[in-house]
């Protein structure tokens, strides 16, 4: 029986995931949570109370949070891309970039955005302001560390890369990567151009009106 995938093609921790099964070819059942499957939000709360998503069910049993889920395929449904290295010095740095760009680039993004949802008297010009400025940090960072790298942690597409496609792409659209940063900006453009990330952004577009600060005319 295949796993079974609670998510939305929009939302970027579901795209760590969908990434991870679209590099391995993984079979799966796709509940997309929104109004083309209304029993999918019902299912959702049924196994996650927080109602967030992705979460993945396999024989019955939720598998919580994007990166654990990835590791959860990387156990039970392995494929030729090895997203977590065999090698535990190597996979300690892919989780630590995973956590890296979830962490500084994602969540700075999502403050930006989340208060462009808010009404205007409650919005918090300040904490926008501590978040671009956290991007241009963090931005700073990878752009040293991707000077000679093809991908985050070498020369192999893992976890950590799976975790960088949406931050970065969507990081881009809510404060834009300096031309200063050229590494990070090739790097965003290799993402693009995978298969599996070029196939998760093209299954998103259909829902680019909905993004808050206004889609940009590229990617």
């Amino acid at each position: 029986m295949k796993p079974i995938l609670y998510a939305h093609p929009f939302a970027s921790y579901c795209w760590k995931v969908l990434v991870a099964l679209y590099e391995n070819n993984t079979a799966f059942t796709y509940r997309s949570v929104g109004p083309d499957d209304p029993e999918a939000a019902v299912e959702l709360e049924s196994l996650w109370p927080l109602k967030k998503f992705p979460v993945l069910v396999d024989e019955g049993q939720p598998v919580i949070e994007s990166s654990i889920i990835i590791e959860y395929l990387a156990m039970h449904y392995p494929g030729p891309a090895r997203l977590i290295p065999p090698n535990a010095e190597a996979a300690l740095e892919v989780r630590f970039l995973d956590r890296y760009f979830d962490n500084y680039i994602m969540t700075p993004m999502s403050k930006i955005v989340t208060n462009q949802l808010r009404r205007e008297d409650q919005r918090d010009p300040c904490g926008v302001d501590e978040a671009r400025v956290a991007l241009d940090t963090a931005y700073r960072w990878l752009d040293a560390l991707m000077a000679q790298r093809t991908w985050a942690a070498g020369e192999d597409f893992t976890l950590a890369d799976c975790a960088a496609a949406p931050s970065l792409f969507y990081a881009d659209w809510a404060h834009s990567i300096g031309r200063s940063f050229r590494h990070v900006r090739s790097y965003r453009s290799r993402l693009l151009a995978r298969p599996s990330v070029a196939r998760t952004v093209d299954e998103a577009r259909p829902f680019r009106q909905f993004f808050p600060l206004g889609a940009p005319d590229r990617d």
